[in-house]
């Protein structure tokens, strides 16, 4: 089912939910009965969908601020940036999360997607080195993603469909947001959880 289509089925549920009698709290968790007796589910489901939505556009955003950054081996600010410090950086930058330096631990460390799931803010992994996981950008949307390609190159948007990138796609992956995935994604890495 298109991503648009849920969409609009889940508003119309959480509609028609709204305007039925409320369940009581017995049957929902304290935290959610309270939303919803405030705001109403539609309320609740327009908060969480601006919340999605917004990280990933400050994601993008912030992502798209780095092009033309050269790239830099171990590099991971605007001087200079290598493909997994670009990532770490953007995610550091933007939602506080520290994820791993070395794209294959990043990948080990995040959620594993379909490529048809991806949206913008996601992780998209390739083999360039004839390993897996040995290369990492974000995905902005519409196939393509940026990313910090090889020495002499700049940070660029490009389209996974082409050629190159399409035969050594790897796999796709998604960093969950928040103190909890914060603290996951640091224990695997073995570093301190930020926030």
């Amino acid at each position: 089912m298109p991503k648009k289509a849920l969409c609009v089925l889940l508003l119309s549920c959480a509609a028609a939910l709204a305007n039925a009698a409320p369940t009581t709290t017995a049957e929902q968790p304290d935290e959610l009965a309270a939303l919803v007796a405030q705001k109403g589910l539609m309320g609740h489901l327009r908060d969480v969908q601006s919340s999605v939505t917004e990280r990933a556009s400050d994601l993008v955003v912030n992502a798209m601020g780095f092009i033309g950054v050269p790239y830099r081996r171990g590099g991971s600010s605007e001087k200079g940036v290598d493909c997994s410090g670009f990532v770490r950086t953007i995610y550091e930058q933007t939602v506080g999360l520290l994820l791993p330096h070395r794209a294959a631990e990043q990948a080990a460390s995040t959620q594993k997607i379909d490529r048809d799931d991806l949206k913008p803010g996601d992780l998209v992994f390739f083999n360039t080195m004839r390993r897996a996981f040995s290369h990492v950008g974000i995905y902005v949307g519409d196939n393509k993603f940026i990313h910090a390609p090889k020495p002499g190159a700049k940070v660029r948007v490009e389209d996974m469909r082409i050629g190159y990138w399409n035969a050594r796609f790897d796999g796709a992956r998604r960093v969950e947001g928040g103190d909890e995935a914060a603290a996951a994604v640091a224990a695997s890495a073995n570093l301190p959880a930020t926030r």
